[in-house]
């Protein structure tokens, strides 16, 4: 039985700037070490010979009170002094590099050719940044999201997402990744030591496909109480082309899409006031649904929804998956 949610162990499932969000809520809500996140890295890739891994710094950079809130990406107080001067080179600048974060991706990179995985390089920055979360990339092993557009052309996801700004149409989402790909080593343990799993508001189908796919991680969640919350309100979304993506896809943009995809493996849905009584009594009847205020704009947003996330947890621990 769970009598205080703030002693719950959490494991949440997180890409982008959303994700982010609610997973700093999170960690607001938990005692400290409570919550692990793990991080999409299929829009990983390799920029002026440096790895970058956009959505892990995203949630780090967030947890550690670094990130630029008004941006939604990158450094708060970052300097540009290395890009104006690429400009003045003529090299490609379309995804802005700061100062302070390119400091983050030449460590990296140093420490991943020195033999490092991806899961230590992210451990030891997240200690340095006195982060009290576990912040694990899904896989230490390249995992590469390709867009196929709808006039043919292949692109990496940060060509789409940056340079493309989310314009081309897509016909498909493409996986790229070794046959032997693995969950990182953490990765799994932390969804078999959870209380409650967690699959924040980030993008279903480029954020947390990619988590999904690894072998293992599945099976994984249908042992666990598992609770999603909707990125899409009112067919849209606060940020990032997730309602675009779907309705180029052929899937209706909605809260009902977004749990009709998760339907599998997931006991609790949490969805915008703003959609009203979008579910029939009969739509996914084993899967308890809440409406509540998702859009977080300030911290005092995130931990709220993040209290409400965990009270709803607490519920389906008690009840349905508590066992005397």
């Amino acid at each position: 039985m769970v009598t205080d949610f703030k002693a719950m162990r959490v494991t949440a499932l997180a890409g982008g700037v959303g994700g982010a969000k609610l997973a700093l809520g999170l960690q607001l809500a938990l005692a400290p070490g409570n919550l692990t996140v793990i991080v999409n890295t299929g829009d990983d890739f390799e920029h002026f010979g440096l790895a970058i891994s956009p959505d892990v710094d995203t949630v780090c950079y967030t947890l550690a009170g670094k990130a630029n809130t008004e941006k939604g990406w990158g450094l708060q107080g970052e300097s540009w002094n290395v890009l104006t001067a690429l400009k003045a080179l003529s090299a490609p600048t379309w995804f802005q590099l700061g100062d302070q974060d390119l400091a983050t991706h030449l460590e990296r990179t140093r420490l991943l050719q020195a033999g490092w995985s991806l899961s230590q390089v992210t451990e030891h920055f997240c200690k340095l940044w006195q982060v009290s979360s576990h912040v694990l990339p899904m896989s230490d092993q390249p995992f590469r999201t390709l867009i196929r557009t709808q006039t043919g052309e292949l692109l990496a996801f940060q060509e789409y997402f940056v340079r493309e700004r989310c314009e081309p149409a897509v016909a498909e989402i493409m996986f790229q990744h070794a046959e032997d790909i693995q969950p990182a080593p953490q990765a799994l343990k932390s969804v078999d030591a959870a209380d409650l799993v967690v699959i924040c508001p980030s993008n279903p189908w480029v954020s947390i496909d990619p988590i999904l796919a690894l072998p293992g991680m599945v099976p994984a969640l249908k042992k666990k109480p598992v609770i999603a919350v909707s990125p899409i309100i009112q067919g849209k979304t606060v940020k990032g082309p997730a309602a675009k993506m779907a309705q180029e896809l052929g899937l209706e943009a909605s809260a009902a899409a977004v749990l009709g995809h998760y339907a599998d493996f997931v006991n609790g849905f949490i969805y915008d006031q703003l959609d009203g009584d979008i579910f029939t009594s009969d739509a996914y009847p084993g899967i308890i649904k809440k409406a509540t205020n998702t859009i977080m704009k300030n911290d005092e947003d995130k931990l709220r929804l993040a209290i409400e996330t965990l009270k709803l947890g607490e519920f389906l621990i008690n009840n349905i998956y508590h066992h005397d």
